[in-house]
């Protein structure tokens, strides 16, 4: 069996090492493979986006984003809502660094953002929908 040593706190606060070990001995490097790919990153932080665009309204906000910038109204008008519902869906959208927007005078243009984020969750969305996109 492989033995992985990793610090870790302690609900006291102290640090101290311990060996983690599989119940069972298939043969693998299973810990080994987890530590190294996911170390760094949070599954929280991931759970919560997918929890964010598991809105159907949400995700078709997005999805519309990724292919034109527009203004509240219009997007709106394109997914059958109303302009404050839009906006509330536009607000999580964007603290969520999904997408961003400019203003232009008093109109504010929403597009998706640049981050990897979504750029990733934009190509999924295509893939299962099986839309092309040149974007």
């Amino acid at each position: 069996m492989t033995d992985i040593d990793k610090v870790h706190e302690c609900d006291g606060g102290c640090e101290h090492e311990h060996t983690h070990k599989l119940p069972h001995d298939h043969g693998t490097n299973t810990l080994e493979i987890f530590e190294k790919s996911y170390e760094n990153k949070s599954f929280e932080e991931v759970a919560d986006l997918f929890s964010l665009v598991s809105d159907s309204t949400r995700l078709k906000i997005f999805s519309l984003l990724c292919h034109t910038e527009d203004c509240v109204i219009n997007i709106a008008a394109a997914v059958g809502m109303s302009s404050p519902a839009v906006s509330h869906h536009l607000r999580v959208l964007k603290q969520s660094h999904l997408i961003g927007s400019r203003k232009v005078g008093k109109e504010v243009y929403y597009t998706v953002a640049e981050t990897k984020e979504a750029e990733l969750l934009h190509g999924a969305v295509d893939r299962m929908m099986e839309i092309c996109c040149n974007k």
